[in-house]
């Protein structure tokens, strides 16, 4: 967002602000639809390290797609007003932890009457659920090979079901210490043991 560029899609040239504010058709629709009601107005969120320039990308996304922006707004700041944290009475200082299919950002709030100013944020831009992912899938692929002598890498297929597999296990480790993933099930023609995953 905010850069001079486009995205070859089917022969057709889009900017990231017409593939972005396609996204908001659909999420204005499907509104629509929920509510039995026209919907012409919206408030966005953006990562808190968003400069000027694609802030004013994503008001533009929003033009495209039929809506008038009444503010863009801080991803960490909706987080926090999601939660109520602005009905507290105190001055207080609070960190939101954001960590998401692709990204993973921290940032630090600081609350004085009832208004929200971002003082810090930082982040990595290429750390967050696929890697997990990724991280278990290739745990399995070479503990297979260990066992069995077979590079499940080269099989798009059997590499489909350890991505599957590795998904669930990883959404498993977020409300417990452990998972096991079977090997039986995704390859029920071999003869293999299943694995633990300990979360350390």
């Amino acid at each position: 967002m905010g850069e001079k560029y486009t995205v070859d899609v089917d022969g057709k040239k889009y900017t990231p602000q017409e593939i972005s504010a396609k996204i908001l058709q659909y999420l204005k629709s499907y509104a629509e639809g929920y509510l039995g009601e026209t919907v012409n107005k919206a408030v966005i969120t953006v990562p808190a390290y968003f400069t000027d320039a694609q802030r004013q990308a994503t008001k533009d996304a929003g033009r495209i797609a039929g809506l008038e922006v009444e503010r863009i707004i801080n991803e960490p700041t909706a987080a926090a007003l999601s939660y109520g944290i602005d009905k507290k009475e105190q001055e207080r200082t609070v960190m939101v932890f954001d960590l998401g299919g692709g990204t993973f950002d921290v940032s630090i709030l600081e609350l004085d009457d009832g208004m929200f100013k971002v003082v810090s944020t930082s982040g990595d831009n290429h750390l967050g659920g696929d890697d997990f992912d990724n991280a278990i899938a290739n745990y399995i692929v070479e503990e297979f090979k260990k066992a069995n002598g077979i590079d499940l890498s080269q099989d798009k297929m059997a590499m489909q079901r350890v991505k599957e597999e590795s998904e669930k296990a990883k959404k498993d480790l977020s409300t417990t210490q452990q998972t096991h993933i079977s090997m039986l099930h995704l390859f029920p023609l071999m003869k293999v043991d299943h694995y633990t995953l300990i979360w350390i």
